[in-house]
Formats: structure tokens, sequence, C-alpha cells
């Protein structure tokens, strides 16, 4: 009885979520992101006379930066929490799962703190990543795509 009292408390004082006004400020962050990428590979071509595909090694970098250094000072967080995942899903997400963690276990120092709970968030996606990429090469080697 106590039980189904307080799941029909927690239910009428559980917030609305608006799933519409979250799905249309994530899809216009993640544009606004892809759009400012897009203006650093144009700006590196334009100013260092370099090809595209270096100009976007260079915003990658940038992008990862700007993520890591956000989230150092502080308000990356504040910003994810009203972007949603438009700022978690490009690659400044995963800048921000590496730096996160790291800065939760800074006072324990750089070796057993920061070194060793740096990949606690991300090293579940670099390894599902490789092993998924390995199985789709082979898998693509198998059927004659070549290498």
């Amino acid at each position: 009885m106590i039980n189904k009292k307080y799941d029909e408390i927690v239910e009428k004082h559980k917030p609305e979520e608006k799933k519409s006004k979250n799905l249309l400020i994530a899809y216009i962050t993640g544009g606004l992101v892809g759009a400012f990428g897009e203006g650093l590979i144009e700006l590196y071509c334009f100013f260092w006379h370099v090809s595209r595909s270096e100009s976007s090694v260079y915003m990658i970098i940038t992008l990862i930066f700007i993520a890591a250094l956000f989230t150092a000072l502080g308000f990356f967080d504040k910003w994810v929490n009203f972007a949603k995942c438009g700022l978690l899903i490009p690659i400044t997400g995963f800048a921000h799962s590496i730096m996160s963690a790291s800065l939760d276990y800074k006072k324990e120092g750089p070796i057993y703190g920061i070194g060793s709970n740096a990949f606690k968030l991300a090293g579940s996606v670099i390894v599902y990543g490789v092993v998924s990429a390995w199985t789709f090469g082979v898998i693509r080697l198998l059927i004659g795509g070549g290498l």
C-alpha cells in the first residue's frame, strides 16, 4: 500500500518531458555544430591553403580541443543540459566523456586518477568501434570488396 501511494505521488510531481521540443533543439544544435565544423574546414582551406581532407583533420582536432576546454572550464555540461544530444553525438561528446571522467578523479593524481579513469566512459565506444570495424572489414573482404 505504501509503495503504491508513493508511486502515485511521484507520478503526480514528475515533470513532463517535452520530446518534440528536445528533438528540435538537438536537431538545430547538432546542425549548428556541423555548420561550425564546415566553416572551420573552409577557413583552414582558405587561410592555410591545404586540401579539404587535411582541413577536416584540423577541424576535428579543433572541435575536440574546444569541447575538452569547455568541459574543463565547467560550462559544457550546462550547454549539454540545454542542447541534449545535439552536442553529444558529434566528436565533441567523445571529448567531453574523456575529459569529464578525467576531471572527476583528478584529486587522486595524474596516474591513478586522470590516467586510469580517462577512458572510463569512452573505452566501451573505442572497443566496440574497433570490433565492429574489424567485423565489417572481414565481411567486406569475404564478399569480394578487397582491401
